[in-house]
């Protein structure tokens, strides 16, 4: 019996590429604010238009998923800062007095 191990690849490397999206969004959210979307938007179009180039069906799989998990990102980039707001995650603090600033001006 041949075992194809292209789906515990394919696999494993999903869980891999969600891990490293969502961490991305975290990181990027944090130093970059959620204007950091347009990279997330950029890397997943090269990702997706790269994968329709690849001839090798595993390599153009983990490629698509990749820019599909970015482009996702994109949405959760934005969840991030409302996340931020709440608490749930880590202000910046360089960023976190800009916004104090920014509210307390508002209100005025």
């Amino acid at each position: 019996m041949d075992l194809n191990g292209e789906g515990l690849i394919l696999g494993l490397s999903t869980i891999a590429i969600i891990a490293f999206s969502r961490w991305a969004c975290i990181k990027g959210e944090y130093y970059f604010t959620k204007r950091f979307w347009v990279a997330f938007l950029v890397i997943g179009l090269i990702c997706i238009v790269s994968s329709l180039c690849i001839s090798e069906r595993l390599y153009a799989a983990i490629v698509s998923i990749t820019g599909f998990c970015f482009l996702w990102g994109i949405g959760e980039i934005i969840q991030q800062e409302k996340r931020v707001a709440q608490g749930w995650f880590p202000a910046n603090p360089r960023r976190a007095r800009k916004m104090l600033a920014v509210e307390v001006e508002e209100t005025k």
